[in-house]
């Protein structure tokens, strides 16, 4: 595992926008990149995660840039009677490097369990797909370091012996913050960080990984941060281009 990996910023629309005003975003965040020498070099990295629908828009208006494109789900399955499926092997066809899995959302609204989360990492992984592992606890009173722990360690043993993932981004995204007006507060957030971080160092299945921090992150954040994170995982506080922008510029500050 490399112990300083680029800034990682993924971006989440989840269903925020509508194909057009997706494109629009992705068209902006196609300019921030260009822009930003950073991102061209590869120090900070670009991760834009549309709603299925809009993938192939979103390539097609990222096409050019240094934004790297993912999808925020998978099937456990590349083929077979699975009606609403989503292969990992066409989000690859498609143009995908990165896939979401186990977010707070998929497990509360979608009725996604660890059972669920093990077997879609698995096709991640088979499919050459870099996951976004989602992990973090449901409140503050619990020992989040040692609930993120298992939960990595969970999503893990899904994987066939023998088999290795060549990068792994985990996003630690604390429930009791998704969706607030404020982050986590950075003394609850580094000691997790660090767990983890300490968790994939000892794991040789593991390659190369970063710890990225997500739960309402915004700009500002990744500043008071700094190298205690490998980057973040925004969600509505980047679908505006401005804010983006400071924050990659925040994230080329640090190298």
């Amino acid at each position: 595992m490399s112990d300083r990996p680029a800034v990682t910023l993924a971006i989440s629309l989840k269903l925020y926008l509508d194909i057009p005003r997706t494109v629009l975003w992705a068209q902006q965040a196609a300019e921030i990149a260009r822009g930003q020498p950073t991102v061209r070099a590869g120090d900070v990295r670009m991760v834009a995660l549309p709603s299925l629908p809009a993938l192939e828009a979103t390539r097609a208006a990222l096409e050019g840039s240094d934004v790297q494109l993912g999808a925020q789900d998978l099937f456990w399955e590349d083929r077979g009677p699975y009606t609403g499926g989503v292969s990992g092997s066409d989000l690859r066809q498609a143009g995908c490097g990165f896939v979401e899995v186990g977010h707070a959302e998929r497990r509360t609204v979608f009725g996604e369990d660890d059972t669920i989360v093990r077997r879609k990492l698995a096709a991640a992984v088979r499919n050459g797909l870099t996951p976004i592992l989602c992990v973090g606890e449901d409140s503050s009173d619990l020992d989040g370091s040692a609930v993120c722990v298992a939960q990595l360690a969970s999503a893990l043993e899904g994987l066939t012996p023998g088999t290795a993932i060549d990068e792994l981004v985990v996003a630690y995204e604390p429930v009791w913050a998704i969706g607030e007006s404020d982050p986590a507060p950075v003394e609850a957030i580094t000691p997790v960080v660090a767990a983890l971080r300490t968790a994939l160092r000892h794991d040789d299945r593991v390659a190369a990984a970063s710890v990225i921090y997500g739960g309402s992150a915004r700009p500002g954040l990744l500043t008071r941060l700094g190298r205690e994170v490998d980057g973040l995982f925004l969600g509505r506080f980047a679908h505006d281009a401005e804010r983006l922008e400071k924050v990659v510029g925040e994230a080329a500050t640090l190298l």
